[in-house]
């Protein structure tokens, strides 16, 4: 299945990275255990791969966070330390031993424009409000990014340091719990479009957000007659549960408020519309065709195996490309020299 690229332009980016769990089920339902395991491990990942986090926010079934990456390197160290471990913590603490995620981590890239990044930090302030859980992002029981913005605090919590307990307890050492323990703590950054503004300035622009989420979700309370289910009763959630349908849609290439920037994000040539069309890489022959050639391997390439038709070839033959993608988003490829020999050798020589 096509995947699409995970493209970080020069210099980095504001990204939005949403994760579900398996099936949808309630595995992060909110809890003082859960929600101490998902401030520790965050914090953790985010100091071990220096990202800088805006705004997260943890529902029972999925999550969203608003990060700054230099490149998509740092994203995938982050993701990758963040991911793995929630999913053996989390999964130990509810008894979930299966796969954990139901598919990769989504990212979309933010654009510089400020109306498009403040939107993004107003979709997820809103999360738990916008479903009808709870009447306030204030009283959302989970891992949620209100009060530490308003507050100018830190999201603390701890980490358990399995390795570390492991090896004592193969070495027959006396086990303290609270000596495998570390305490991890995550500053907020501003958004990159409000990072000029003092600490207070900055607390009450979000302050004033808030007001007005809560606002239009008592507006749409008097609309429905619904009153919110409440944290009590999303704290007594079944942690296995399956939902019966979830609410989803197609991802856009990029957040943009711009005609312009939406537009040019569409192009074919775009890098946000340029999906890795193939299962496989082999990076480790790209370096040593790379070696073999007067150049050194450039920049941004990518060595994929590509199945399409080939003049006088079976419809199934593999051929190889190198891609490129350049400063301005058009991809390029071009045939690696062994390709350019087999084909002079014939059809006999594949069917060979």
């Amino acid at each position: 299945m096509a995947r699409r690229l995970r493209y970080i332009p020069p210099g980095g980016a504001l990204v939005e990275i949403t994760c579900r769990t398996i099936q949808g089920r309630m595995l992060l339902r909110p809890s003082a255990g859960m929600n101490d395991i998902i401030r520790g491990v965050l914090a953790r990942a985010a100091r071990l791969a220096g990202v800088a986090v805006h705004a997260p926010v943890f529902l029972s079934n999925h999550y969203h966070l608003l990060v700054s990456v230099a490149d998509s390197q740092q994203l995938a160290r982050f993701m990758n330390y963040l991911n793995s471990n929630l999913a053996r913590e989390a999964g130990r603490l509810v008894r979930w031993r299966e796969k954990f995620w139901g598919r990769r981590f989504q990212a979309v890239i933010v654009s510089d424009e400020e109306a498009a990044q403040v939107g993004r930090l107003v979709y997820i302030l809103a999360q738990g409000v916008k479903e009808g859980l709870v009447a306030s992002p204030f009283d959302w029981p989970g891992v949620h990014c209100a009060q530490a913005l308003i507050e100018g605090t830190a999201i603390s919590g701890r980490w358990h340091d399995r390795t570390l307990e492991f090896r004592a307890r193969r070495k027959g050492l006396a086990l303290d719990p609270a000596a495998f323990v570390e305490q991890e703590a995550l500053e907020l950054t501003p958004l990159p479009c409000w990072k000029t503004l003092s600490p207070e300035e900055y607390r009450a622009r979000v302050l004033q957000l808030i007001e007005a989420i809560e606002a239009d979700a008592r507006l749409q309370q008097e609309e429905s007659g619904k009153a919110p289910l409440g944290a009590a009763a999303v704290c007594r959630q079944d942690p296995h549960h399956e939902p019966n349908r979830m609410k989803k849609g197609p991802a856009p290439l990029v957040h943009a408020v711009a005609p312009a920037v939406v537009a040019a994000s569409a192009r074919p040539t775009s890098p946000f519309a340029r999906p890795i069309a193939t299962p496989r890489t082999d990076s480790g022959r790209a370096r040593r065709i790379s070696s073999s050639r007067s150049e050194p391997f450039p920049r941004g390439f990518r060595f994929d195996w590509l199945r399409e038709p080939a003049s006088g070839l079976e419809s199934s033959s593999t051929t190889r490309r190198l891609f490129r993608i350049d400063a301005v988003g058009a991809a390029e490829s071009s045939r690696t020299q062994g390709d350019s020999d087999l084909e002079a050798r014939g059809p006999g020589a594949q069917q060979r």
